[in-house]
Formats: structure tokens, C-alpha cells, sequence
């Protein structure tokens, strides 16, 4: 039905309910059964025992229990259950996330009016809003939150905050009126309203058109239900990681136990020896690892104000190419603020922003004295006395009571020394005519210590223009002739096209003798004064975040539901929309299908009144584009799409429950600036992850390739299984930790997002690994064949010599990892974390070398002095030799 287009007669006859006695009892009984509670339903769930469950059936995890049956075959109970404590812990963790992304709906549920003053059976009486059924007569007033979708059947100075749904910044004004039209958006209705918006100003009556899932906001949790949660590139690229070491691993330890017995190596030190190597070659560590960088990562994030609320989040955030950004409250103040005020051809700019009552006037960039202009003082003074808002002060903080385009009016008199409280004991209100949207304007009649009475219009330039007989010009009262009407209208377009909204400001000075009963005799026959323009400031700092955002390769997208020109206007003062940027509204969007969208989104950089829809449209065809998207948002309007992007960002201070709920990133602050700060983590915390990959399994393969040299050569095991397990505990843990607490490097942010099907060996990762571990094996070889061949007989001595060399070249190479291009550009005391773990670890390997007891345990001897010449030599060559001719290569 097109309830917006119909006549309120028109609707009762369709819907058939009496606008005297509403429904009655038998009525609302039969339409409950027909439509259903008014309640917004949810989709089945799984239970919670399946959600733990479904938390080990991730391939990793697999592969960790694999391995905790293996250490626990080898007599490695500590490990076994330190890697069955990992597997727990992390099914925890992803438990509760996923139950908390989960209540986005019950959120929503929250939003929902708990009880309305509904007429049934010829009374008003309370009911709870899930009674409502479609033809209810329901009233409500300032305050109230509306409990169902409803046709306006009456208003009173009706206005409505629905930036929950619409994103509007300012509440709308409600009437009665038909809108004709076939495609009419949320914003544009204004003869309806809507499931849990809120009343600011006024009352009125309406019908219930829709309730339940039937209404818009059951519709955006229809969506909600339906949108896709995608999985983050980490949990893609460790997935592909985990298959390619199981394969690898198995296939090595088949290939060496295999050699070793063809040789006549025994078959069960074989077997211990291939099992060894597989634990060693599948880094269990690795998830864990991840998890810690991750939450380290979100602890240094909290500081800077935003707060993750599932862990890969971060790193996903760290790639997005593209984030599509809400404009209220995100990239603006959210508070409106005068910026212009113009009167008698004369334009003066007003700075300060927001509600705190600080700010200079300043007319051809000159300040001046509003004591000393008297046009400008009548404008302030006349806009804050026909006022019904005020300004709290609480703190050094300060906030708005009241609708906010009075709140503007009232800071804008502040800024020039002008109070209420003292306009309040000069003037004395009479009477006062609301704000009406039929009349677009508010009035009061006062008087002052003299007893002389005036009255004071502001509302639409317009129409006050149009109710306007004189004008005031340069300080004197003109007759309003054409001329003069013309530089006004210029002037009020001028204002407009910088996306200001203006107000005007009249008065009328009455004699003693005239009686003022209606807003009709004091609304006419005023003197215009002139003209207030306000806007809702773009937050100061975001201009410079969008730019670094650009060096780093990022689009900024602006998605509003705001008017077009206010949409432009912001973009273009934070440099969002370049010169040939395309601005796309909602109807055309409407038009088009995913696909045609997805032709030429690259070129959109703002999307203006637009619908929850449009923004799960707008999202699904950047991802389809290839990109990796961010959405932020605040409202209730947002959390589909937010939920459907690659990772969803809220408000933490305006943000509605359900946005927070169906995001992985809430900013603390409200503040666009601040998600450049979490890119920059999430870039780090990737590059670290990259980086102790790198060191684990280059160090893993040289571990491999040293007893797979070893077996082709025919040569003794230069390692034993227990001295594998320990080299592999040592050289895993710390120091693969304290690279996930590496500072990034300075170019961070000038290089572009990485491609989201990029794998975790991209850029030449898999290189260094293979042939860094090739190294680290062939020294580790090489330093026990010289040591075993100048005495066969003490092959522990040998043994004992590897074990040594292959720890000190894998601690030396982790050094090489905290830079993509050599170990030379980076302080290795930038890490003092790095080096705390080389020390402990350096300590852990000389105590099963030379504290007595654990020799046998271990198979080890005391190496001499001579001999740790030899092992540091040929442990530095891996890392040395390939930065030497590096650096060659770039000298020449």
C-alpha cells in the first residue's frame, strides 16, 4: 500500500478502523492471529553446544590435536597438554565472540517501545507495543519512542530524530500531508513514522500501518539475519598454510625415515627421529602466536581509542582497500554550528565549532565588535530570544538540551557575549507560537523593561520573505520591493550551495493598542532582518586521516542518507570526492543491480540518500570488485551492511546497540581519524605475523634438510629426536613471540593494500624461507661432518656441536626477519623484547649443554672454547651471506 500517498480518510477507510473509538476488543483479538505479536523475530540459532563444538572443526586446530597425539607418543605430556590448554582456550574465545555478534537483533529488540497510549474500545488506555496490530490509533508525544510503522492522522509542531534509520543529522518535521510519488525514501516521508525513532519535539496521532518484521526496522533485522559474515584473509591464509605443512611434513618424514632404513638405520630410531621432525616442521606454536600478536595488537589499540571486538578484525582492517564511511557523527561534529551570518548584503563568518560558546566574528577577514555593529547584535539577539533550546555547561564540557538548528542559534549569541539568562530578565515572552511544519515557522511576542512588546519570527527564509513588508538594510528599515527580495534570494542560495542550512530571522515592534490572538496576525507585515547559516562540521581531523588513508592507497567512501549538496559540500572540503569523482544518489542506485553497480563503483566516492539496502548493495558490489571492504556506521540503518562488510566499524559514543553489536571494531572517540591509527596496527600486526612465519618455518626446514642431508649422504644422525623437540621449544617460542611486538617500518604506510587474495608467501616470502632454511641446514651439516670427521669415535661431541649451530643460526636469522629487505636496515636494539628472548633462549640451550644432569637426558657434551669459534662462524654465514650480496646487488 502506498499509505504516503493517501488522503488520512483515504487510510482509515483501507486499513478499517474509526478514528473516534479505534478497535475493538474482538478486532484486536483476530488481527493478532492474521499479523502476529508487533516484535521482531529472529532466525533459528544454533545451540550453544554446537557453537562450541563448530569451534574445532577449524583445519589448524586440527592439526594441533594431531600433533598433541604425537608429543604425547614421544613422552612429551608437558607439550601435550600445553597444546590441548591452546586448543581449549581458543574454543573458548571463539565461543563468546560468536554468542556476542549474535544479540545484534536482541539489540534491536531494545530499541522497540515498551509500552504506547493506543485507543481501543473508545479509551485511551497503556498497552505493551508487541499488542499493537495494524489499524491501532496511537498517540504519542516528546520523549516517547515510537512503538510501530504508523500514518500521521494528526500533528502538533511534530518532529521526529530518525538518524537511527535515515541518517539524517537533524530531526525531521512531521505533517499530515500526502506525498505523491512512487519512489519516496525514508527521509522524504514525512506524513509517516517509524519502529524506534524518537520523538524530540511536539505530539500527534497516527495509525498503525506495520508491525513486526512488516515495518522498515523489520526489515533492516530481516537483513541483519541474512547478511554474510565473511572470513577474515588471516583465517583464509593460515588455513592454506596448515594444509601445506601437514603435506610437507608428512612427505619429509616419510622421505627420511624411508632413507634412514634403506641405509640399515634402525627402524624404531628412525621412526622417532621422522616423528620428531614432523612436530618440528608443523610450528603448533603458530596459532597461538597469532592470538597473542592479535591481542597485543588490540591492547595498544584500546589505547588509542578503539576497541576490537573480534580479533582478526585487526589484521582485516589492515588490508581494506576501501572504507565506506557514514557521514553524521563519523566524519562531522553531529552538532550544528552557525558559520555565516549575512544581512544587509553583508556576510559575516563565525569560527569556533560545535556547542562550546567560543568564537570570533569577522567581516572581509577582519574581527570586529557586535557591540559596535547594531544589525548584527538584533540578529543574534532576536535568534536566541525566538528559542526554545539551552546549553549546559558541566565540567568545561557542554552540551545541548533542545533541538539542535536552536542550539546553533543560541551558541552563535553566546559566541558575541549574548545569554539567555540575561535575555530571560530583559525580556519577557507574552506568548509563543511553536514551530509548525505547515507554517515552517516559530514566533514569540515579548516585551522589554520598558514595556514596549515586539514580536520575533524566525523559520524558512522563504517563507518569513514571503510574510516580510520591510527590510532592514545597512542599520535602516526599507520597503521589501523586488530588488531587495532578489538580493535576499541570492543570497539564500548562495548559503545554500555551500551545504548551509539557513534560518530566518524577523520582528515586528507593536504598538499598545494591537492584540495579537493567532500566529497568523503576528506572522505578517514583518521586517527582515536577515539570515543564519549553519552546518554540521566536518571533525577537523579527518581531512588529514582520508589523506594518509590515500597514501596508503585506500578510497574513502562517503554513504549518507543526507540531501546531495550537503553530501558534496563535505566531501569536498575533506578532499574526498577528487575533480572527477561521481556523486550517486539513492533513487538511481535503486536502479541498478549488483552488477551494474559494480561496473562503475570504482568511480563513486559519495553515495547520497541512500537505504539500508543500498548500503548492502553498495558493499557486495566493491567486494565483488575485489576489494576488501570497511563500513562504518552509527545507526541502526548500518548494521547490515556492516556486518556484510569484510570488517564493520561503530560508534562507540553515538552508536546504536545494534551497530556495536554486528561490528568487529567500535571507535571509543566517534572519531574517522582514529581507524588510521587501527590500519596502521593492523598492517603491522600482519607483517608481524609474516615475519615469525617466515622465522618458524625457515628454521623448521633447516631442521629438516639437516637430517635429510645427512640420510642421502649416509651419514650418523647429526641430531637426536630429543634434542630436535628441545631446539624446536627453544627457538619457537620467545623470539618468535617478541617478533609480534616489532615496531613497524617507516614505509608502512605508503605501500598499498595488499591484494586480498594475496597468500602468506607472497612477496618473495617462500624464497627467503627455502633458502634461508637451506642455509641453516647445510651450516648446521657442515659444522657437524668437521667436527665428527676430526673424531668419529665421539659422535655426542658431534651431535652436540649441530645441536649448537642450529639454534645460534636460527637466533641470528631472526634478526634477518624483522625486515623485508635486510637485517642492516633495521636497529636490532629497535626490539628489546627480540633481545630479552635470544638471551633466554641462548640460556636454555648452554643449560642442557653444560649443567650435568641433563647431559644423558639430552646426549650432550661441553663444548670447548675453540669450538664455539667454529659454531658462531658457520651460524652467521645464512643470514650474513644473503645481506652481503643484497647490498652488492644494490650498490651496483
Amino acid at each position: 500500500m502506498k499509505w504516503h500517498e493517501m488522503r488520512s480518510d483515504e487510510v482509515m477507510d483501507s486499513i478499517n478502523t474509526d478514528g473516534d473509538s479505534g478497535l475493538t476488543s474482538k478486532e484486536v483479538q483476530k488481527r493478532t492471529q492474521k499479523f502476529g505479536l508487533n516484535e521482531l523475530k529472529e532466525a533459528d540459532r544454533p545451540s550453544a553446544i554446537i557453537i562450541f563444538l563448530s569451534q574445532f572443526k577449524d583445519f589448524m586446530v586440527l592439526v594441533l590435536l594431531a600433533a598433541t597425539l604425537i608429543s604425547g607418543l614421544l613422552g612429551e605430556y608437558i607439550d601435550a597438554i600445553a597444546i590441548i590448554a591452546i586448543v581449549v582456550v581458543n574454543g573458548v574465545l571463539g565461543f563468546f565472540q560468536e554468542r556476542k555478534a549474535e544479540r545484534s537483533l536482541e539489540a534491536l529488540k531494545e530499541l522497540s517501545a515498551p509500552q504506547v497510549n493506543v485507543l481501543r474500545n473508545g479509551q485511551w488506555e497503556k498497552i505493551l507495543s508487541k499488542e499493537l496490530v495494524p489499524g491501532d490509533i496511537v498517540k504519542f508525544s516528546s520523549g516517547d519512542r515510537i512503538g510501530a510503522d504508523m500514518r500521521l492522522l494528526d500533528t502538533k509542531s511534530l518532529e521526529v530524530e530518525e538518524s537511527a534509520l535515515t541518517g539524517e543529522s537533524l530531526p525531521v518535521q512531521k505533517s499530515t500531508q500526502p506525498i505523491a510519488g512512487e519512489e519516496v525514501g525514508l527521509g522524504d516521508l514525512t506524513n509517516m513514522v517509524f519502529m524506534g525513532t524518537l520523538i524530540t519535539r511536539g505530539s500527534g496521532i497516527g495509525v498503525v500501518i506495520g508491525t513486526g518484521m512488516n515495518t522498515a526496522m523489520g526489515q533492516i533485522a530481516d537483513l541483519l539475519q541474512n547478511a554474510e559474515t565473511m572470513e577474515t584473509p588471516l583465517q583464509r591464509r593460515l588455513e592454506q598454510l596448515g594444509k601445506i605443512l601437514i603435506v610437507v611434513a608428512l612427505a619429509l618424514t616419510v622421505l627420511v625415515v624411508g632413507i634412514g632404513v634403506i641405509q640399515g638405520h634402525d627402524l624404531y630410531n628412525m621412526f622417532l627421529a621422522g616423528v620428531s621432525l614432523a612436530v618440528a616442521a608443523i610450528p603448533e606454536g603458530l596459532p597461538a602466536i597469532v592470538t597473542v600478536a592479535l591481542s597485543l595488537g588490540v591492547q595498544r589499540m584500546i589505547k588509542q581509542k578503539s576497541i576490537v571486538r573480534k580479533l582478526p578484525a585487526v589484521e582485516t582492517l589492515g588490508c581494506a582497500s576501501v572504507i565506506c564511511s557514514d557521514k553524521t557523527g563519523t566524519m562531522t561534529q553531529n552538532k550544528m554550528t552557525v558559520t555565516h551570518i549575512w544581512s544587509g548584503d553583508k556576510v559575516w563568518n563565525v569560527s569556533g565549532t560545535g556547542y562550546h560558546p567560543h568564537g570570533e566574528f569577522l567581516y572581509d577577514d577582519q574581527q570586529v565588535d557586535v557591540n559596535n555593529t547594531r544589525t548584527l547584535q538584533q540578529i543574534l539577539t532576536f535568534g536566541s530570544l525566538c528559542n526554545s533550546a539551552s546549553i549546559i555547561e558541566s565540567e568545561g564540557q557542554y552540551r545541548l538540551d533542545g533541538d539542535p538548528t536552536d542550539g546553533a542559534l543560541v551558541v552563535s549569541a553566546m559566541k558575541a557575549g549574548i545569554k539567555r539568562e540575561t535575555l530571560q530578565k530583559n525580556f519577557e515572552v507574552v506568548d509563543e507560537f511553536p514551530f509548525d511544519s505547515t507554517r515552517k515557522m516559530m514566533s514569540v511576542v515579548v516585551k522589554d523593561k520598558s514595556g514596549n512588546r515586539f514580536v520575533v519570527t524566525k523559520g524558512a527564509p522563504d517563507v518569513l520573505l514571503g510574510v516580510s513588508s520591510n527590510i532592514l538594510w545597512n542599520e535602516r528599515q526599507e520597503v521589501l520591493n523586488s530588488k531587495y527580495e532578489g538580493k535576499v534570494k541570492h543570497a539564500i542560495e548562495s548559503l545554500a550551495s555551500q551545504a548551509l542550512r539557513t534560518i530566518a530571522v524577523a520582528f515586528k515592534p507593536l504598538k499598545s493598542t494591537d492584540k495579537i490572538n493567532s500566529s497568523f496576525e503576528a506572522e505578517k507585515d514583518l521586517v527582515f532582518i536577515g539570515l543564519q547559516g549553519m552546518i554540521d562540521p566536518p571533525r577537523p581531523e579527518v581531512k588529514q586521516a582520508v589523506k594518509e588513508c590515500r597514501d596508503a592507497g585506500i578510497k574513502t567512501v562517503m554513504i549518507t542518507g543526507d540531501h546531495v549538496i550537503t553530501a558534496k559540500a563535505i566531501a569536498k572540503q575533506l578532499n574526498i570526492l577528487p575533480h572527477n569523482g561521481k556523486v550517486m544518489e539513492g533513487k538511481e542506485l535503486s536502479n541498478l543491480s549488483v552488477d551494474e553497480l559494480e561496473t562503475i563503483v570504482d568511480d563513486v566516492y559519495v553515495f547520497a540518500r541512500v537505504s539500508p539496502e543500498h548500503k548492502l548493495k553498495i558493499v557486495k558490489a566493491l567486494q565483488n570488485r575485489g576489494h576488501i571492504v570497511a563500513m562504518t556506521g552509527d545507526g541502526v540503518n548500518d548494521a547490515p551492511a556492516i556486518k556484510a562488510a569484510d570488517i564493520g566499524i561503530s560508534m562507540g559514543i553515538t552508536g546504536t546497540d545494534v551497530a556495536k553489536e554486528a561490528s568487529s571494531l567500535v571507535l571509543v572517540d566517534d572519531n574517522f581519524a582514529t581507524i588510521k591509527s587501527a590500519i596502521k596496527e593492523g598492517r603491522n600486526i600482519y607483517e608481524n605475523i609474516r615475519k615469525f612465519i617466515r622465522y618458524l618455518l625457515a628454521s623448521n626446514v633447516g631442521e629438516i634438510l639437516v637430517m635429510l642431508f645427512a640420510m642421502i649422504l649416509a651419514l650418523p644422525l647429526p641430531l637426536v629426536p630429543i634434542q630436535i623437540l628441545w631446539v624446536n621449544l627453544v627457538t619457537d617460542g620467545l623470539p618468535a613471540m617478541a617478533l609480534g611486538l616489532d615496531q613497524p617500518e617507516g614505509d608502512l604506510m605508503r605501500r598499498k593494500p595488499r591484494h586480498p587474495k594475496e597468500g602468506v608467501f607472497a612477496r618473495g616470502l617462500g624464497w627467503k624461507v627455502i633458502s634461508r632454511g637451506f642455509l641453516i641446514g647445510i651450516v648446521t651439516l657442515a659444522a657437524f661432518m668437521i667436527v665428527y670427521y676430526r673424531n668419529p669415535d665421539d659422535l655426542a661431541y658431534a651431535q652436540t656441536i649441530a645441536f649448537a649451530t642450529l639454534v645460534m643460526a636460527q637466533l641470528i636469522h631472526v634478526f634477518d626477519c624483522r625486515s623485508e629487505k635486510s637485517i642492516f636496515e633495521r636497529n636490532p636494539f629497535g626490539n628489546l623484547y627480540l633481545i630479552g628472548a635470544v638471551i633466554s633462549s641462548i640460556l636454555l640451550m648452554m643449560v642442557v649443554i653444560y649443567y650435568p644432569p641433563l647431559q644423558p637426558i639430552f646426549h650432550t657434551l661441553p663444548i670447548l672454547a675453540r669450538d664455539w669459534l667454529l659454531i658462531l662462524g658457520m651460524s652467521a654465514i645464512p643470514t650474513f651471506l644473503l645481506a652481503g650480496s643484497l647490498l652488492t646487488r644494490k650498490s651496483a
